[in-house]
């Protein structure tokens, strides 16, 4: 197979592979190595260097590429795991880490090509601003403190703080005063007994919605039955009171 290759300088093996696999526009994890072999043993038959160490690394590629090559042609070796291996897995591992390291050098070329871009600006402060003297002097405020024993005062009031709370009270809740119009409650009472006739004391009691609005329901029906306004009823002992209203009748 003939091919036609522009004779560039490549920084090693590696970086050549990554060329040839880039220009072939093959997947790095499937390489085509009976192609790629053959245009890598022809860009080195066009080499021109008299560097023997340079030339080594590419040769010891070139006979890596022709090993891979053969062991395709073999049955492939099966491991401890009941896989087959393929001969490419450890030059496509060092490919992938190899392009991942050139493409980083690249990332820092542009920052380092960005950076010659930056100029810092000389500070331009009015005069009255670099004049101004603060009225306090921290420095002399703070002594020979650092940071450190700072925060260990800080700590240490915070400490007393907690002390001074008594950890019992401190987890009650608010304590909001109830207030029930005795008054309202009398004329509500006297107005649903007159309308019902007959009314139950306990679903009366179960109407209220807090302790102090049962305790002053019940206040206004002692203070009723006092007046004579309503007489109660309780056929058997622990049964429900049955208020009745005595202006209905």
């Amino acid at each position: 197979m003939s091919l036609e290759v522009k004779l560039m300088v490549f920084e090693g093996p590696l970086d050549l592979l990554l060329h040839l696999i880039d220009k072939n526009k093959v997947d790095i994890y499937d390489i085509p190595i009976v192609t790629i072999t053959e245009q890598y043993l022809d860009y080195i038959e066009k080499m021109e260097t008299e560097d023997m160490n340079v030339m080594s690394e590419f040769l010891v590629m070139a006979a890596t590429l022709v090993d891979i090559k053969c062991r395709m042609l073999l049955p492939r070796e099966v491991n401890e795991e009941g896989e087959e291996e393929d001969p490419r897995a450890e030059l496509v591992q060092k490919l992938l880490e190899y392009k991942m390291y050139k493409y980083m050098s690249y990332e820092l070329k542009d920052r380092q090509m960005d950076a010659e871009k930056v100029w810092v600006k000389k500070a331009t402060i009015p005069e009255e601003v670099s004049a101004y003297i603060p009225p306090v002097d921290y420095e002399e405020l703070v002594g020979e403190n650092d940071l450190k024993s700072l925060r260990e005062i800080f700590e240490n009031v915070m400490r007393r703080r907690e002390d001074r709370v008594d950890p019992i009270r401190s987890k009650f809740g608010k304590i909001e005063k109830d207030e029930v119009d005795m008054d309202a409650k009398m004329i509500y009472i006297k107005d649903l007994i007159l309308l019902q006739k007959h009314l139950s004391f306990r679903n009366l009691l179960e109407k209220q919605h807090s302790k102090v609005e049962v305790i002053v329901t019940f206040l206004c029906i002692l203070e009723l039955m006092k007046v004579g306004s309503i007489e109660i009823s309780q056929k058997n002992a622990f049964d429900d009171i049955t208020i009745t209203s005595k202006e209905a009748a």
